[in-house]
């Protein structure tokens, strides 16, 4: 069996909200050149690129995929157009319906039409597209080549908490990704660790690899749904450490996007924006990408107009449903002289386009302001700018104007750093070797209640008569604490109560505070239950608990004090 940083073959799939792909790399080609890796080239219509819209078209039977990316794109338009498309499943930009929500195996999800599915059904399904897409690509150009000699690599937000990232996992297992072969990849973590590699520009502003041991700087990994901030220390060996917890928020492009479609509703009408998406699909879909291309076009140098062709679709369901014009419409809208229309394009002034931006700007730049404030950011010497977003000219433009005195670095390939960086992260594990942690956890334990220290809702009786004070927070590892990866930060050991018990039930908790008292504290919250085994009979026995909390996962392992067995212990946050 390939180990992980030993594998023939690392494929990482990057799953974004508003774009994914995926790419791979042989050891060989690794061990030359790091950033030599192989992607896919998506097709749609007219458009190629790197990676593909995340969208998917799953058959009326709610389990067979249909189509993804642009395909399911094209194939749902069709189906629209004969107003056929009501019994099939299509779903875009999903993925941040599990940032900042309660995620359980049962958690659904609601397609373009209001139809439930499960997400892990439509989450799984697109990652076995983009797995079995790899696939054949990868084993086309190496015969012979087995499932067992390829390891996988799945990005996601650092930002995500727990139960979010095991979703993930537990979708890669459905779509037929080995446990034992899969890592997920923190995105901008995999992003540091491609851009270190890059070669130095001419003017030595573009690489991050003239910053020396001991420099810190800020990773800005702006993607269509998160912006997700991170800040890393160079060490020897060109390793890196998180030297503050991962941050940020939900302010990507497609707010961007929203705050275009709320604008094209006042100008028009909202229910003749609607009619034109039901009807009209396939003229909707090309009418956002257009907007795409001029939002990450658009340079705030030139003073002219932006345009964007509207589909003559959508003017005739202005007319049909309101009875104006479009022409008229922009008239009586009080856009009239910000915005115009020539013929199937409309004409907006740059403030007209830059007010889209203007509410996802202020929170990116307001938080990485905040960061920077912080004590563990002093010396922070540069900005790295990641993500598809961040090759919008505005928000380069925005970082650089707020923060003149720091270094900004923007890689050519802006967009495409999370995924080529997550096959390098899958060959070199260990080159983030430090992190911090974004909570506080701990379990929940009891101790002999103490009149006039604990309160009095806590007290609990129990059966051998011993008063006992319930709930009490037994922290493992505090917000902020330094975790050395593959470390353990807390060992435990436990004993059973009972003679015949064969396991013990571990529940763990989470909060944001420091130093909370009870788990039932406001903010603290129940995120996950181990069960640990329990060999033999009798209350003698006693097994030792190790928690890591370093890795981009959090793991367990239990070792039996009598025969020294170390099993490791899956964590369940579905709970």
């Amino acid at each position: 069996m390939a180990a992980k940083g030993k594998a023939l073959v690392v494929a990482a799939i990057d799953f974004g909200t508003t774009y994914s792909g995926w790419a791979f790399s042989f050891k060989h080609d690794y061990d030359r050149d790091p950033t030599k890796v192989s992607a896919k080239t998506w097709s749609g219509g007219q458009l190629t690129s790197l990676k593909g819209p995340t969208c998917i078209l799953i058959k009326p039977d709610g389990k067979t995929l249909e189509a993804f990316a642009y395909d399911a794109e094209t194939r749902y338009s069709e189906l629209s157009e004969n107003n056929e498309h009501k019994q099939w499943y299509y779903f875009r930009r999903f993925k941040m319906e599990l940032w900042k929500k309660s995620i359980h195996k049962d958690t659904v999800l609601e397609d373009e039409c209001g139809r439930e599915l499960l997400a892990l059904t439509v989450f799984s399904l697109s990652i076995r597209f983009m797995k079995d897409d790899l696939c054949k690509i990868s084993e086309s150009q190496v015969a012979g080549l087995k499932a067992d000699d390829i390891h996988w690599v799945l990005t996601v937000p650092a930002i995500w908490n727990d139960s979010a990232k095991q979703f993930m996992r537990l979708a890669a297992e459905q779509a037929g990704i080995s446990s034992d072969k899969l890592t997920l990849a923190l995105e901008p973590e995999a992003a540091s660790l491609y851009c270190r590699h890059l070669p130095v520009q001419k003017d030595g502003e573009s690489s991050l690899s003239t910053l020396r041991a001991g420099k810190k700087y800020l990773v800005l990994d702006a993607g269509g749904g998160s912006i997700d901030i991170t800040v890393h220390e160079v060490c020897t060996g060109n390793n890196l450490k998180e030297v503050h917890k991962a941050s940020g928020g939900d302010w990507g492009g497609t707010k961007v996007d929203a705050a275009f479609m709320e604008f094209l509703g006042k100008i028009t009408d909202k229910k003749a924006m609607q009619k034109f998406k039901d009807d009209n699909m396939e003229d909707y879909i090309e009418l956002l990408r257009d907007f795409e291309i001029k939002k990450r076009a658009i340079d705030t140098s030139k003073p002219g107009k932006i345009t964007i062709k509207v589909p003559i679709s959508m003017i005739d369901h202005v007319k049909d449903v309101t009875g104006m014009t479009l022409k008229d419409k922009l008239q009586s809208s009080g856009y009239g002289k910000q915005v115009t229309l020539a013929g199937d394009k409309i004409r907006l002034d740059p403030d007209i386009m830059r007010s889209f931006f203007s509410s996802s700007l202020t929170k990116i730049v307001e938080h990485v302001s905040d960061l920077l404030r912080k004590v563990e950011c002093s010396g922070v010497e540069a900005i790295l700018m990641v993500g598809g977003y961040s090759e919008c000219m505005l928000l380069q433009e925005s970082i650089k104007q707020r923060f003149p005195q720091l270094k900004i670095i923007v890689p050519p390939d802006a967009g495409l750093a999370v995924m080529k960086g997550a096959v390098i992260y899958g060959h070199s594990p260990m080159a983030i070797t430090e992190r911090v942690s974004k909570y506080t956890y701990g379990t929940d334990i009891s101790c002999t209640f103490i009149d006039g220290e604990h309160p009095w809702s806590k007290r609990q009786i129990h059966k051998d008569g011993v008063i006992r004070c319930t709930d009490i927070f037994s922290k493992l590892v505090e917000v902020g604490d330094k975790l050395v990866v593959g470390q353990a930060q807390n060992e435990e050991s436990y004993t059973p109560v009972f003679d015949y018990q064969t396991a013990m039930d571990v529940t763990i908790f989470a909060t944001s505070d420091k130093n909370p008292k009870f788990t039932t504290d406001v903010g603290c919250q129940k995120i996950g239950a181990i069960s640990v085994p329990l060999a033999g009979n009798g209350t003698a026995r006693s097994v030792k608990v190790r928690m890591i909390f370093g890795g981009t996962e959090i793991t367990v392992e239990c070792q039996e004090i009598a025969t020294g067995k170390i099993t490791r212990l899956p964590i369940n946050f579905l709970i």
